[in-house]
């Protein structure tokens, strides 16, 4: 009997997943402990395993689709129980374990099966074709309407395929499939579309519209197709992951729901590089490895000056602030799917070198895709450095609930007035955003100041930690 693939607990908070891709197909051979599907979250993306060995028998849920906690989206069955979605070379071990018995073995012809034919001899097809095959055995649509899984001359297409051709008004009686069989495929949905608006001969429909003053008017058809620029082959389309749209939900959630505002300082690197230079050796060598990068310095002195001003480091909640007494500072990263923010808990704790170790190991788990709920959790305060990428200032969007957040930008050399004297110093752009309607004007611009008085002062920094 089929084993289940299920949709394992997700973490606290997270109530549904999206399926991102499958790293094995119908019909693979699959080992107990195996990854076998990536799923996506609002927060990490993380596999599937296999519970047992075995083949994988269907793929309930295609890539794209949204499935909660305990939703089936696959089953396992064991070597010999290969279904309708059985790979080819599965059937060649039954035939040749027949031909063993001295059985003959009828070979029908694909004239006459050509479901059969379609699903299970089809060596030449991709694995996404194939997948495609098996979608259409398990999302038959209701009998009777346009784009039933075979039309009439014959030709088959996907659901997906059936849907977009629905949505455009495309006969698929009247479009030619290029896929395995004379299957229909999403491309000749999307060919005939364009043929269909760039033919001279070939207006889009129009609908007659009730009389007004003993007049018709004319309406362009609902499903009419939109207007074609001519350069749909040098467009391409590509699906947001779960976290991408999460990511830009959470920004303009920011911007609608604060009264952001944000202030800039600048601040002199001499004293933090020079330390930096004399004792990186040193530190690199003492601490395993660990590299004396700038984010500990910056990382102390935000502690510094959320100490002397608490409400930067709150919540605000209906109508209390929620002032926290701890510091758990949140460092962005950068990563392939998008900007994740995991945590450096209780950083105020922490000397430089666990500072520093902490935010390599998360950024090699955010780049790997390791990294887990826990490691994004809360977080009091972010900090986000657009200077690796050369940014000389910006202005960063606030890490809701949180109040506000600091931006590291690019070190630069510039002409400064020292003593009366104009000196060549390398210098950085500091801003801070902020939710106005927590902090004051003042409060921000002092936040700042604190900041650059303890970076620029690497003893009292010390102290301060």
């Amino acid at each position: 009997m089929p084993g289940e693939i299920h949709v394992p607990e997700l973490g606290e908070s997270v109530a549904d997943a999206t399926v991102g891709r499958w790293l094995k197909q119908e019909g693979d051979q699959v080992a107990a402990g195996e990854p076998l599907v990536e799923l996506e979250t609002d927060k990490i993306n993380f596999e599937v395993e296999a519970e047992e060995d075995g083949v994988l028998q269907s793929i309930a849920k295609g890539e794209g689709e949204t499935v909660g906690v305990g939703d089936v989206i696959g089953t396992i069955g064991e070597g010999g129980e290969a279904g309708d979605g059985a790979a080819p070379q599965q059937e060649a071990e039954e035939g040749e374990s027949e031909a063993d018995t001295g059985q003959p073995q009828a070979e029908e012809p694909k004239e006459e099966r050509p479901e059969a034919s379609e699903t299970k001899v089809a060596p030449a097809a991709t694995e996404s074709e194939a997948k495609q095959e098996a979608a259409d055995e398990m999302d038959e649509e209701p009998e009777g309407e346009d784009g039933a899984e075979e039309d009439a001359n014959g030709h088959r297409a996907s659901p997906s395929v059936r849907r977009l051709a629905r949505e455009y008004g495309v006969d698929l009686a009247g479009v030619s499939g290029s896929g395995p069989g004379g299957r229909v495929t999403k491309e000749d949905v999307e060919r005939r579309i364009r043929e269909r608006h760039s033919g001279p001969s070939e207006a889009p429909e129009r609908e007659e519209a009730p009389e007004r003053d003993g007049r018709t008017e004319e309406r362009p058809a609902a499903d009419a197709a939109p207007a074609d620029n001519g350069r749909g082959d040098l467009e391409e389309r590509v699906r947001l992951s779960r976290r991408r749209q999460t990511i830009a939900k959470r920004l303009v959630e920011a911007q609608q729901t604060a009264a952001m505002l944000t202030t800039f300082n600048e601040v002199d690197m001499s004293a933090v590089m020079e330390l930096r230079g004399r004792r990186k050796e040193e530190f690199q060598a003492r601490h395993d490895g660990v590299r004396l990068g700038y984010m500990s310095f910056f990382t102390k002195a935000a502690i510094g000056a959320l100490k002397a001003f608490p409400k930067i480091n709150s919540e605000l909640q209906d109508a209390e602030l929620v002032i926290k007494h701890y510091y758990d500072i949140g460092v962005a990263v950068n990563t392939e799917q998008g900007l994740v923010v995991p945590v450096v808990r209780d950083a105020d704790r922490k000397s430089f070198a666990e500072i520093e170790g902490s935010i390599a190991e998360l950024g090699k788990k955010a780049r790997d895709g390791k990294l887990g709920l826990e490691d994004l959790r809360g977080g009091t305060f972010t900090i986000t450095n657009g200077g690796i990428f050369g940014s000389l200032n910006s202005t960063p969007i606030l890490n809701i609930p949180q109040v506000a957040i600091l931006g590291m930008h690019k070190i630069q050399d510039r002409p400064v007035a020292v003593n009366g004297q104009v000196e060549v110093r390398p210098m950085m752009y500091l801003a801070l955003s902020y939710d106005h309607r927590i902090v004051d004007g003042a409060d921000a611009v002092q936040f700042l100041v604190r900041i650059k008085e303890l970076i620029e002062d690497p003893e009292a920094l010390l102290l301060e930690g």
